[in-house]
């Protein structure tokens, strides 16, 4: 695996659910983009999606790896089920900001509770990505 540069991502609109991250630029451009997020107990600082986004920068995807909005408002412990739509705004807003910026298909994905939230924000609004990763 090779270590690429990342850029942090931060949008903090007013009104609107927070996205905050790092992004790896795909190699070329145009392929499509994938959004990840983390687990209930962690963040997107995770080896396994730094590895991923890593190699799917590597294979022509751009990837932002990102906090959901609970662990943005606290660096520990587990989200409460009141977060779940918070967190699918987030991962919402995370597609809109990542489609202004990148051409290609859109892939949503993530590790337990990131891959659920994405899954259920796929489900509620089917056109929203071409596709899921779910981990774990």
């Amino acid at each position: 695996m090779t270590t690429r540069e990342t850029q942090p991502f931060v949008d903090e609109k007013p009104g609107e659910a927070p996205v905050r991250g790092f992004l790896h630029r795909a190699t070329k451009a145009g392929e499509g983009f994938l959004i990840l997020t983390h687990g209930a107990g962690g963040n997107c600082n995770a080896l396994l999606l730094v590895a991923l986004a890593e190699e799917f920068a590597a294979s022509g995807l751009t990837v932002l790896r990102c906090d959901l909005p609970y662990r943005q408002r606290r660096p520990t412990g587990p989200p409460s089920p009141s977060d779940a739509k918070t967190d699918q705004a987030g991962l919402r807003r995370a597609v809109q900001l990542m489609r202004d910026q990148f051409k290609g298909r859109a892939f949503l994905g993530g590790s337990s509770y990131g891959g659920r939230q994405a899954s259920m924000l796929a489900a509620a609004e089917p056109a929203l990505v071409e596709g899921l990763l779910l981990l774990s």
